[in-house]
């Protein structure tokens, strides 16, 4: 009898999503799939009331644990017809010490002595499947390193002879507060020609971070990928930490150092696809192709080159769940931003599909047991910290992707405004500045999913990577080389940093709950991204940040960095991300002009290219006394000085304004300035 009440219960809850999107209701069916299997799956993944916390300890099982008198090693292969524990420890004798097969397909070897590894040690496993042996690195381990001579990775046991002493325990995200995030590479965060590391991040650029103003940081390439140029997308080693960058410690000590300053530190997590390298990664651990992946053509990802998980299978889904766990309680992370979400959603990846209509995310091509893994990911993360925080990176836009799992959602916190910086890209590249349409901004930054949250950004590492520009990049191309001097009055440079500014701004105020910046951009960083590589000569000439632009006196850079800093005090002291009172005052398409209301605010974007108006009549919606409070054309931010700061603008009946009542202002062209209401 409690059961049937607890599944009308549930099936009560789940349609909470169509009334919240009525446009839904077609697809009820479809969204009770979604539900049932949720509820079925999680039946029997989680046996005897167990919960996601309990159920997620793979790491606490597989791999290497140091005990009482000596070291337990497990591994879970179960189509191996033998595996063998090999490294320095034993001079790499491939038959000195065979595991033991248990049920489950799992394998046990006990080493009796606790110096039989030691801290560094380096070894790897031999598998012995289809009468093929093969050499691996150990599937749970925490560490791989690259020999010097032969290239290749081995396994390290980590077991340094201290615990490491977290001075976080104060901090605790605060999910009501908005997010400003500052995404970060920890290799290419320096300015010298060649890898950065843990300990130059938390010692030169988390202050660097600090002073912008951004109060989150999302951490890419941190698990262990083979290829430095794959941006750490394609993961080899799911619970090692990247060893191009330094140790597990020096890794908790930026996160420590990052938490004890008041900045979050969010992990961009890769459970979209895997590495396919044997050698490195962990396809056909076993032997199969299928112990963590789709077989044949559903398991290879056609653009990427990778191998797709089999998120129907509870292996892998508590494989992919304990690694969850552990990045969050072993290095204290904060939260995750989802990498890869479309191609997990369907199984066409979302390669050439056009999501026009609702039908696309509702069809044979959508895959239920990634939905249901991504369901149960963020309900273990609620478990085991209410406060972490997820974005999910996803092109197509699925709906509920940001609702409560029991409203048929798929839990997550936010979402990625993908679209936003594909749209500025589009307008730069096929209309003159004349063009842009009032109606097409508003429309396209202002419009969301119904109860869903956003992170807004015009640019992030995907802009700028080989190929594309950065926006500032775009805007100045090569005169950027040559004409960046404050002296210097060059007019493609003035657009450029006028646009800039425009950009950045009405992005940051209409385009999502929360903001993103990739590291360099706050200030206009120039050129593109392009790892070291064969193509290149292996330079790192563009795989670094040039912070030495922003901090020359002489240079223009200073403007834009001085402008994305205030910006970021002026939306935090209005709550302005937070704020649920927008309202459009005004879109005056043909003079290019657009205002609105938001946090208690009047912004007015004036985008035409040529004119600005002496007496513009800005409608405010309420009557009073307003005072500029901000604006782009000051002169700490490369402007021209030409608005009055103290001025008070008193409202009226504005006569070409169909009465509406409002101030008469001078806006200036390509600035926008912010007005409070005194």
């Amino acid at each position: 009898m409690n059961d049937n009440k607890n599944i009308n219960k549930n099936k009560n809850k789940s349609i909470k999503i169509i009334e919240i999107d009525p446009y839904l209701k077609p697809y009820e069916k479809d969204i009770q799939l979604r539900v049932n299997s949720y509820n079925s799956c999680k039946k029997k993944l989680l046996q005897n009331n167990q919960s996601f916390e309990s159920f997620a300890n793979g790491d606490l099982f597989y791999g290497f644990h140091l005990v009482a008198d000596g070291w337990v090693y497990r591994e879970w292969a179960p189509a191996a017809d033998a595996l063998y524990l090999i490294g320095d420890f034993n001079c790499w004798d491939a038959k000195a010490h065979p595991l033991q097969k248990k049920e489950n397909g799992n394998w046990e070897i006990f080493l009796p002595g606790v110096q039989t590894l030691k801290h560094m040690s380096c070894v790897k496993v031999r598998v012995v499947a289809k009468n093929v042996s093969r050499d691996r690195i150990p599937l749970y381990i925490k560490r791989t390193v690259q020999d010097p001579i032969t290239h290749d990775f081995v396994g390290q046991i980590w077991q340094p002879d201290y615990d490491f002493k977290w001075q976080d325990g104060e901090f605790n995200l605060d999910k009501e507060n908005t997010l400003f995030i500052y995404e970060a590479h920890v290799g290419m965060a320096q300015e010298k020609e060649g890898m950065g590391t843990f300990k130059e991040f938390t010692e030169i650029t988390l202050p660097r971070i600090k002073a912008a103003g951004y109060n989150t940081i999302q951490l890419m390439a941190i698990m262990q990928h083979p290829y430095y140029a794959s941006f750490g997308y394609q993961v080899s080693n799911f619970f090692a930490v990247s060893s191009w960058f330094g140790t597990p410690e020096e890794l908790k000590v930026l996160i420590n150092t990052a938490h004890t300053m008041g900045i979050a530190v969010l992990l961009d997590l890769v459970h979209s696809h895997s590495i396919k390298n044997i050698a490195e990664g962990i396809n056909e651990f076993d032997g199969t192709d299928y112990q963590f992946f789709n077989t044949g053509a559903l398991g290879n990802h056609s653009a990427w080159g990778t191998k797709l998980f089999n998120y129907g299978k509870p292996e892998v889904l508590h494989f992919l769940l304990s690694n969850i766990k552990f990045w969050l309680e072993e290095y204290h992370f904060d939260g995750y931003r989802f990498d890869g979400v479309s191609s997990m959603l369907y199984h066409h990846n979302g390669l050439g599909v056009e999501f026009s209509d609702y039908s696309k995310y509702f069809s044979m091509d959508t895959d239920i047991d990634a939905i249901t893994y991504l369901q149960f990911a963020n309900d273990l993360i609620r478990e085991l910290n209410p406060n972490a925080v997820t974005i999910a990176e996803d092109m197509s836009g699925m709906p509920g992707m940001c609702l409560p799992v029991d409203f048929g959602g798929l839990g997550f916190d936010y979402r990625l405004s993908m679209g936003v910086p594909d749209l500025w890209v589009k307008i730069l590249k096929e209309l003159p500045d004349e063009k842009w349409s009032m109606n097409q901004l508003w429309h396209e930054l202002t419009s969301r999913r119904p109860r869903e949250k956003n992170i807004g950004y015009s640019e992030s590492h995907d802009q700028a990577l080989v190929g594309d520009k950065t926006l500032m990049f775009r805007l100045g191309d090569k005169e950027i080389y040559t004409h960046m001097s404050k002296n210097d009055d060059n007019l493609i440079i003035g657009r450029a940093m006028e646009l800039h500014k425009l950009i950045k701004f009405i992005t940051i105020t209409l385009g999502g709950e929360g903001y993103l910046n990739f590291m360099g951009n706050e200030f206009g960083h120039p050129e593109w991204i392009d790892f070291p590589r064969e193509g290149n000569n292996w330079s790192y000439h563009y795989a670094r940040r040039q912070w030495s632009l922003m901090e020359n006196k002489e240079l223009k850079y200073e403007y834009l960095s001085n402008f994305d800093r205030e910006m970021l005090i002026l939306v935090k002291t209005y709550n302005v991300l937070g704020s649920s009172d927008l309202q459009n005052l005004w879109t005056d398409e043909q003079q290019k002009l657009l205002a609105f209301r938001k946090g208690g605010l009047v912004f007015l974007f004036n985008f035409n290219p040529v004119e600005s108006f002496s007496e513009y009549e800005l409608p405010t919606g309420e009557m009073g006394e307003y005072k500029i409070v901000f604006n782009s054309d000051d002169k700490t931010f490369g402007g021209q000085g030409r608005i009055a700061k103290d001025y008070i603008y008193h409202t009226e009946k504005l006569r070409k304004k169909k009465g509406k009542i409002g101030i008469i202002i001078y806006s200036p062209s390509r600035t926008v300035l912010v007005l409070k209401k005194e």
